[in-house]
């Protein structure tokens, strides 16, 4: 099937994908969204789904967009952060477990500057580089040392001098800027990375990795570029996502895609 141009909206400087619906940020900061709406994860007040783009609603000067299940999170030019949709797990952050189908601002939250989300949990990095996370969190992809939900943003522990941010699924990856990643939440896959398969509560390192400029986490598995431009990848391998060419499952330390 051929590629199909999405008709009525342009401007478009980035795109983002939930489960079944599409999103756009324009270039003027407003965001529009298409698809699936039952959990209003369109954001334009309605619950009824849209198969062109429809603009989500009172919402301006976004510069980021992030993407859980069924839940939305665009990050402000001013620093705050407003979500929309799915909330079941109170990963909307307003201190509720309604669902909303317009933004709502995350409570106690300011200064981010980059945001990032799992299934049914959202996280932010702040200007001070510090990781703060609200949301499910059975298997502690909080980092708050509990496996308690939270309704607001609680602090990773023991984060600090963060640059980048990644999760997807039910676990986080933290880039520090001495080129570390630190991990946390489910690691059945070794998606971890630090050579167990157990979850962890609160950040561990990945092992035998550094240098890393860039993160990625797929919903099992994880991913790192490093400054050579290598490549690493770790965790699931059912599909041969790791791109070692095998298909050997749960690679729970980090290794280099030829």
């Amino acid at each position: 099937t051929a590629a199909v141009h999405v008709e009525g909206i342009q401007d478009v400087v980035a795109v983002a994908a939930g489960s079944s619906t599409s999103f756009a940020l324009k270039n003027d900061g407003t965001v529009w969204a298409w698809g699936y709406n039952s959990y209003g994860q369109l954001g334009d007040g309605t619950n009824t789904n849209k198969n062109v783009p429809t603009m989500v609603k009172d919402l301006y000067g976004v510069v980021a967009l992030a993407t859980g299940r069924d839940h939305v999170m665009a990050l402000k030019e001013d620093g705050t952060v407003w979500t929309w949709g799915y909330n079941r797990y109170a990963q909307l952050g307003d201190e509720t477990i309604v669902n909303s189908n317009k933004p709502v601002k995350v409570k106690n939250l300011n200064n981010v500057v980059a945001i990032a989300a799992g299934s049914y949990y959202s996280i932010v990095l702040k200007n001070d580089g510090t990781v703060w996370a609200w949301g499910e969190n059975s298997y502690g992809q909080l980092g708050d040392g509990t496996t308690e939900n939270n309704n607001g943003p609680v602090q990773v522990l023991e984060l600090s001098d963060v640059v980048a941010i990644a999760a997807r699924g039910n676990h986080s990856l933290a880039l520090k800027k001495d080129g570390t990643i630190w991990a946390w939440g489910y690691n059945s896959y070794g998606q971890l990375g630090n050579g167990k398969s157990n979850q962890s509560s609160k950040p561990v390192q990945v092992e035998n990795l550094n240098d890393v400029t860039a993160i990625a986490a797929g919903s099992d598995y994880s991913l790192a570029l490093n400054g050579d431009g290598e490549v690493w990848s770790w965790g699931d391998n059912w599909y041969g996502q790791l791109g070692n060419g095998t298909r050997t499952n749960r690679s729970n330390i980090p290794i280099h895609i030829v």
